[in-house]
């Protein structure tokens, strides 16, 4: 297929393009000298989407640009910056999506699990509603809401993404080296739920995405295994073969983090139902096979 992705350059951008080489790829990049070093030679960059007048040279578009949620406080000015950074070039791609005489046939547009607020315990699955009104759940909401505005002309697919395991990159890499320096540990009292996947199960759920064509809207993009975080902490000590006494009290990580300390605090059981009855296949259903296929060499 030809492939437009935003955000190509990012955790999952470069994995999916790395994983599938026999796509054509266009990547928007605000920085091409730099896309130059981190991509395969064969992917065309561009600088803006302004410098298309529709899509109709492509056969699909994977939108997954957006400003890093967890690396900074949310201060006005940063809260401001996460939502431009996904809100705007959406817009800008359902325009060019209304505007082409042929449009591709398939618009995968990124999202999280954030949409659904904190849930405790509860399980939850697609047909729960996004009804939660903190500064995550909103931002992913109107993020949808704006790429929903593609339908009369594509398929439209909204990947609920939840942790994404990459040693290289994300969460988990910011995890190892405390963790390795036995400086690792539960997160509050451990209790809340992390729902997660492996970087290979995400880039094929995407491929699988892009091919399944009886398949639109909001798809949770995570293992079927959600875990307490004490779980997910002795799991990740235990693959490292290192032990993990540390905790962080919630005291101290609101203290440093502010308002998004609730994105480790908060609570998520989510379950992929609807990549199960499309019948995908994971490779990495549980923690301990994701981990240890990722860390054990």
């Amino acid at each position: 297929m030809r492939l437009l992705i935003t955000g190509g350059t990012g955790l999952i951008g470069k994995h999916f393009i790395q994983s599938y080489p026999h796509h054509h790829y266009t990547v928007v990049t605000r920085s091409p000298e730099k896309a130059k070093q981190q991509v395969p030679d064969s992917v065309a960059l561009l600088e803006s989407l302004s410098a298309l007048d529709t899509l109709d040279a492509f056969d699909g578009v994977i939108n997954l640009a957006g400003e890093p949620i967890v690396d900074k406080r949310w201060t006005d000015k940063q809260k401001q910056i996460i939502c431009d950074s996904r809100w705007g070039i959406t817009r800008q791609l359902v325009e060019l999506f209304r505007v082409s005489n042929h449009p591709p046939s398939v618009f995968l547009s990124g999202s999280a699990i954030g949409i659904y607020g904190d849930h405790g315990d509860l399980v939850i699955t697609e047909h729960d509603s996004a009804a939660q009104n903190d500064f995550a759940s909103s931002v992913c909401q109107q993020w949808e809401s704006i790429a929903k505005q593609a339908e009369p002309y594509t398929r439209v697919v909204s990947l609920r993404t939840g942790i994404v395991l990459d040693p290289k990159g994300g969460a988990l890499a910011k995890m190892l080296t405390p963790f390795k320096l036995c400086l690792g540990g539960r997160i509050g009292n451990g209790r809340q739920f992390m729902s997660w996947i492996h970087i290979n199960d995400m880039v094929s759920a995407i491929e699988f995405l892009l091919n399944n064509t009886d398949v639109k809207g909001a798809i949770n993009m995570v293992a079927p295994t959600p875990v307490p975080n004490q779980k997910f902490t002795d799991e990740l000590a235990e693959a490292l073969n290192r032990v993990a006494v540390l905790p962080v009290p919630k005291v101290m990580l609101t203290l440093l983090l502010g308002e998004s300390s609730m994105l480790l605090l908060g609570s998520q059981r989510v379950e992929p139902v609807r990549l199960l009855d499309a019948s995908f296949e994971f490779k990495f259903p549980d923690l301990k096979a994701a981990f240890s296929n990722l860390l054990v060499h």
